[in-house]
């Protein structure tokens, strides 16, 4: 049983939560979150604690910022889009329940960014800003540091919110240069 409450999208993502682990959800029922829903996840968030995992995708981005700009101190479920594809739909009702564990057991808190470890520089250096490839190699580093996929400027935002180590930034720039082969 995971002791916090999972916020998603919808009861398909519930569906597919229940089918993974035994936890309570939250539906926002959209990107058009209620005044009557944010209230539900404050209270939660007092409680028990909440999990913010959203689909991989714009939609799903939106509603993160928004629960997490008004209830600071969420953990983050970050889902990589190659798990929640099916037949050209992203969510999280369509990953299976092996992604779906994976993407809980390494739920990162978001904290007041304070003196990042990460800097413009290092992205740069990686290949993850002013590089031809760069989208695809901030997909590949944001699934292996469990943030998830976002640009650039989002990509620094987040390494200093979930307090990304340069130890562990390096691991995950070996492991995508092994991947990719450079």
């Amino acid at each position: 049983m995971i002791k916090e409450i999972i916020v998603v999208e919808g009861k398909d993502d519930t569906a597919a939560i229940k089918r993974a682990v035994e936890a309570d959800t939250i539906e926002t029922n959209g990107s058009a979150i209620g005044e009557e829903v944010l209230r539900r996840i404050e209270l939660a968030m007092e409680r028990r604690g909440v999990i913010i995992f959203t689909d991989p995708d714009h939609a799903g981005e939106r509603i993160r910022k928004i629960v997490s700009q008004r209830i600071p101190g969420c953990k983050h479920a970050f889902l990589p889009q190659e798990d929640a594809l099916y037949r050209g739909d992203i969510g999280v009702e369509n990953a299976s329940p092996e992604a779906v564990r994976r993407a809980l057991a390494t739920v990162r808190t978001e904290g007041a960014a304070g003196e990042a470890e990460i800097t413009h520089a290092d992205l740069m250096e990686a290949g993850l800003l002013v590089h031809p490839d760069a989208a695809r190699r901030r997909l590949l580093m944001g699934n292996r540091l469990g943030i998830g996929y976002c640009n650039g400027k989002q990509f620094m935002k987040r390494c200093a919110s979930f307090r990304i180590s340069r130890k562990e930034f390096r691991e995950a720039l070996e492991q995508m240069k092994e991947e990719i082969g450079s």
